[in-house]
Order: C-alpha cells, then sequence, then structure tokens
C-alpha cells in the first residue's frame, strides 16, 4: 500500500515537472515556460507565415535583378551570370554577422524586430524597394529613353543602374539579421529533451522549407506577371505590404513564444580552449578522462554536458586541472587557464564541422546554375502557352520549389517512417545521409542539363519548347529538399545550443560561398577555353557551350561526393547529457 502511495506520488511529480519546458528557454517574463501554452506548432506557425512573406519578397525582389540583366541592360552570359551570384553571395553571407548579433547580444527574436523594422520601415527594405519603385514612377530615374521598335530599351541609362544596384544590396543587407534568427527562433519552439516536440522539430525543418517553396513560387510567378504585365513599382509596393502584415502576425504571438536569453559572445569561450590548450600542450594526457575538469552546476552549462570524445585531443588539456605553488588542486581558475569538458567539446564540434561545411560547398555551385544558366536558357526557349501568355523566364524556377516541396512532403510522410523501421533511427536516416542523397541529385541534374543543353545546340534553328528544362529544374529541387533541409538541421542541431543563429548563417554561407565560387570557376573556366581555342561563354547561349560547363560541373561534384562520404562515415554527432537538477 505505501508503494502504491510512493510511486502515485512519484507520478504526480513527474507529471508535474513535464508541464514546465526545462531546456533554458524562457516565456516573455523571463519565467520558465508552460509547455501547454508556449511553444511548439501553434508558435513556430506564426513564424513559418513570416518568412512565407519574407521569401515572396526575396525572391520578388530577385527576378528583378534578372530581369533588369536581360532586358535592360542587356549584359552578355558571363556578366549577367556573375552579377547574379554576387548579389546572391552577398545576401546568403551578411547573415553571419546578423547570426553572431543575434547570438551574442541582442537575441533572436530581439533581432528579428531590430531587423525586420529596419528592413522594412527605414533603409533596408523600403528605401532599397522605394528606390526601385521611384526608378520606375520618376521620369528621372527611369531606365531609359531611346527604345528599338519592339519597345525595348537599348541602352540603360547609367544613373539607373547605380540606383537600382543600390537598392538591391540595401535589401540584400537588411536580410542579415532577419535570415539566420527567424529559423532558429522557430526550431527554439520545440524541447529537445521532449520526445514528442523533439520529432516535431525534425518536421519543423521539412514544413519550414515547405513554406519558403510556396513563398518563392508566388515570388516568381506573382509578382513577375505583376512586374511583367503592370510595371516594377506596383510589384514592389504589393511586396510592402506584404511584409508589413506579416510581421504584425508575427508579433501577435509574442505571449506564447519560448525566448532564449543571450550569453555574451559565443567565440570568446572558444578562443579560451585553444589558449588553455596551447599553455598546457607540455603536460601528458590523463590516464582517464574522469580526470578532466567539468562544470557542476546546472547554468554553466546552459543545463546541458557535452560527452568527452577522444577525437581532437590535444584539445583536451585545456580542460586539464593544475596544482598550484603548494600541490593543490584549484578549480577557480581563469577561463583562459582552464576550460569546461562541454566547452573543449564545443570546439571540437565546429572544428568537426568545417570538412562538411567544405564538401557541401560543390552543392552551392550547382544551385547557382538555376538561377543563372537555367534561366538564360528558359529565356531563349519557346514559352509559349497559348497565343495570349508566354511564362516569364524567371518563373521556371517555381519548379524547383515544386521539386523541393514534392520531396520534403514524400521524405517526412513516406521514407522517414519506411527508413525508421529498418534503421531504428528515429530520423530514418542521420543528416548527414540526408545531405549526401541531395548531392546525388545535384550531379544528376548537372548530366540531365548537360544532355538537354547538347540536343538544344543541335537543334538550335527549331527553337526548342521550354519543357525540356523541367526534368533539370525538378531533379535540382528534389536535390533541394534533402540536402538543403539537412543542412538547416545539421547546423542548427550540431552547433554549440549558444550559436544556433550563427550556425543557421553557416547553412546560409553554403549557398553564398557557392555562389561566388561559381563566379569564381566561369572566370578561371572562360580564361582557360579562350586560351586553348573558344571559350565556352559566348554573347549569347547559341554561341556558348553551356553543355561542357555542366559536364565539368558533374564530374567535379562527383569527386567531391566520395571525399564527402568518407568524412561523413567518420563524423561523430554531438553526444549530449541532460543536467539532472
Amino acid at each position: 500500500m505505501e508503494k502504491n502511495r510512493i510511486d502515485a506520488k512519484t507520478a504526480e511529480i513527474e507529471n508535474n515537472e513535464m508541464k514546465w519546458v526545462h531546456d533554458s528557454s524562457v516565456d516573455y517574463k523571463g519565467r520558465v515556460p508552460l509547455r501547454d501554452s508556449t511553444g511548439s506548432w501553434k508558435t513556430s506557425l506564426f513564424i513559418i507565415v513570416f518568412e512565407f512573406s519574407e521569401r515572396l519578397s526575396y525572391f520578388g525582389v530577385a527576378t528583378s535583378l534578372v530581369l533588369y540583366l536581360t532586358k535592360i541592360i542587356h549584359q552578355d552570359l558571363k556578366m549577367a551570370a556573375k552579377n547574379v551570384n554576387y548579389w546572391i553571395g552577398v545576401t546568403t553571407l551578411m547573415p553571419l554577422l546578423g547570426g553572431f548579433i543575434a547570438d551574442a547580444y541582442f537575441s533572436r527574436y530581439i533581432t528579428i524586430i531590430i531587423s525586420s523594422i529596419v528592413y522594412l520601415m527605414f533603409l533596408m527594405k523600403i528605401q532599397g524597394l522605394v528606390l526601385l519603385s521611384l526608378s520606375w514612377f520618376l521620369p528621372a530615374l527611369r531606365p531609359c529613353d531611346h527604345h528599338n521598335i519592339n519597345n525595348t530599351c537599348t541602352k540603360a541609362r547609367r544613373v539607373h543602374e547605380v540606383v537600382f544596384f543600390i537598392a538591391m544590396y540595401l535589401i540584400s543587407f537588411g536580410t542579415g539579421g532577419h535570415k539566420p534568427s527567424l529559423q532558429s527562433f522557430g526550431a527554439d519552439q520545440f524541447d529537445d529533451d521532449h520526445v514528442s516536440e523533439r520529432r516535431k522539430k525534425m518536421s519543423f525543418f521539412n514544413w519550414w522549407s515547405c513554406g519558403v517553396c510556396s513563398g518563392l513560387i508566388l515570388g516568381v510567378t506573382l509578382i513577375v506577371y505583376v512586374q511583367d504585365h503592370v510595371n516594377w513599382g506596383v510589384a514592389d509596393i504589393i511586396l510592402i505590404g506584404v511584409m508589413a502584415f506579416s510581421l504584425i502576425i508575427f508579433l501577435l504571438g509574442r505571449k506564447s513564444y519560448r525566448y532564449r536569453v543571450p550569453s555574451g559572445s559565443p567565440l570568446t569561450p572558444m578562443f579560451q580552449v585553444l589558449v588553455a590548450a596551447i599553455s598546457k600542450r607540455k603536460l601528458p594526457y590523463p590516464s582517464n578522462p574522469s580526470e578532466l575538469y567539468e562544470a557542476s552546476n546546472f547554468q554553466s552549462c546552459n543545463g546541458r554536458f557535452l560527452c568527452h570524445t577522444e577525437k581532437l585531443k590535444f584539445l583536451d588539456k585545456a580542460a586539464m586541472l593544475e596544482s598550484d605553488d603548494d600541490g593543490n588542486i584549484a578549480k577557480k581558475q581563469s577561463p583562459w587557464k582552464l576550460a569546461t569538458v562541454t566547452k573543449v567539446e564545443e570546439v571540437k564540434l565546429i572544428i568537426n564541422m568545417i570538412p562538411i561545411w567544405v564538401f557541401t560547398l560543390p552543392f552551392g555551385i550547382c544551385m547557382a546554375q538555376t538561377t543563372t544558366f537555367f534561366i538564360k536558357q528558359g529565356a531563349i526557349m519557346d514559352r509559349k502557352i497559348s497565343n495570349n501568355f508566354e511564362i516569364p523566364p524567371a518563373s521556371i524556377f517555381a519548379l524547383t520549389a515544386t521539386g523541393m516541396i514534392l520531396s520534403v512532403a514524400v521524405y517526412d510522410r513516406i521514407l522517414v517512417p519506411s527508413l525508421k523501421k529498418l534503421t531504428a533511427n528515429e530520423r530514418g536516416m542521420n543528416i548527414l545521409q540526408r545531405i549526401g542523397t541531395g548531392m546525388l541529385f545535384s550531379i544528376i541534374s548537372m548530366v540531365v542539363a548537360a544532355l538537354v543543353e547538347r540536343k538544344r545546340l543541335k537543334m538550335v534553328h527549331l527553337k526548342m519548347n521550354v519543357s525540356w528544362l523541367v526534368p533539370q529544374f525538378l531533379i535540382i529541387g528534389f536535390g533541394d529538399g534533402f540536402t538543403l533541409v539537412g543542412l538547416q538541421e545539421y547546423f542548427y542541431d550540431q552547433v554549440p545550443d549558444s550559436m544556433r543563429s550563427l550556425g543557421i548563417a553557416l547553412y546560409l554561407s553554403v549557398i553564398g560561398a557557392g555562389s561566388f565560387l561559381s563566379s569564381l570557376i566561369i572566370t578561371i573556366v572562360d580564361h582557360v577555353t579562350s586560351k586553348i581555342g573558344k571559350s565556352w561563354f559566348g554573347k549569347d547561349l547559341n554561341n556558348s557551350r553551356l553543355d561542357k560547363f555542366y559536364w565539368m560541373l558533374a564530374v567535379m561534384s562527383t569527386l567531391n561526393l566520395f571525399l564527402f562520404v568518407f568524412f561523413a562515415r567518420q563524423y561523430s554527432y554531438k553526444n549530449v547529457q541532460k543536467v539532472v537538477v
């Protein structure tokens, strides 16, 4: 009888504990969050809606750049691709700064609010979009005065070029704080130590990407249609209205969000570990890892310990205890002289990520082709659906988003449940396996693109139908559904808890660095092929050999995939131990 009473009391205590979220997050009043009234899907949906509108805006602006380069200043194939890659590169590298600020000082929520207001109302969004709008509404800023018989601008005004690119890069700069903070804030709404919420978080990254793709599809179809059939100024005003409305929606969820308190620069502890390890480099390794120093209180490690690993053992010396002059072991030392095992393991996590980041760059390079050469191909092909309607070139990019949505849905609803039974892994497949699968799709897309382009060059006088491009767009979209979503989850989950916004920024930097590398490769290939014969990049596609360029990317990506698999097989995932309080 007494035993039943004790068991009932224990169960009651456990149930009461489960009512609260003990993952270092707080509610809007700074208290421990109540599980039923905060976080999970009920709040993450506010965040996904906000991201949907941002993606709609972003891709609407991106298509403006593509249209401008092709219709207004008529840049050749090589220069147009470079300009698009530069802008995408800057836009996706700026979050590294924004993510650092969010993690270290402002918190993710505050960073989202500040960057969104700046992005929208002051310089970054409204000024950027209004500059785009003014360039169409004010005669002095219109593209040009001279048109040919087809009513096409023959030469852009210099002032319009300057205004246009200033507006584009203001928008690019304005996304820096918004992009990394919003997605990490959305993932923060799920508790890793709660079985049900942890599984929901795995789906969160999938459905987040579906929201992004839905915004992309509207951005490159509806907004492009308005740009083509009304004018760019009206399209930009629509984007401003959508962003303003979604910001209001986001703010409505304030009382139900879970928040993370910033803990200072996440880079400082890493430098401390390196300094401490170097200063103790001559000390012998301890005979037992249990002799290494670890914090003994909940606050010191944000509620979670990291288990010791055998890799990069030279860093373990930072956690070795030294005796003072009297022979006593002092545990209270400067963090520049003594680090905890958890801090040492966090540095190991970052170092182990470097090869993975490097080996995913070729995927970013393949992705860059979808917004440059793939669109260029579509622009000169037969895009007529009827006598009265022709598909805008930029709208073809919606096929990539469609492929991504399909692959995410199939993965989340079919593959994961099936693979869980085979592998006993709650994810179905581990994160790096998912990333590698998407990289394989990117290789296939380059092979298909090369074959299609080769066929197009053989029948150039017949003007091939744009439907021939559907496979390569869909296949790269399938790859995005595996690799991009996998990278989001990988960089959020595997970085130290204190730098998750920076982790999302690292994922975005794969796309940005891939865009810059794509431009560099184009320059090198253009120089080399010009020296040995005819350049692969002519003034237009019909005088180019994009098929050879695609084959080169396919071979390069294949070799890279072998290296990725080699390192992925040896990778050790973060091993977390919950602190018992």
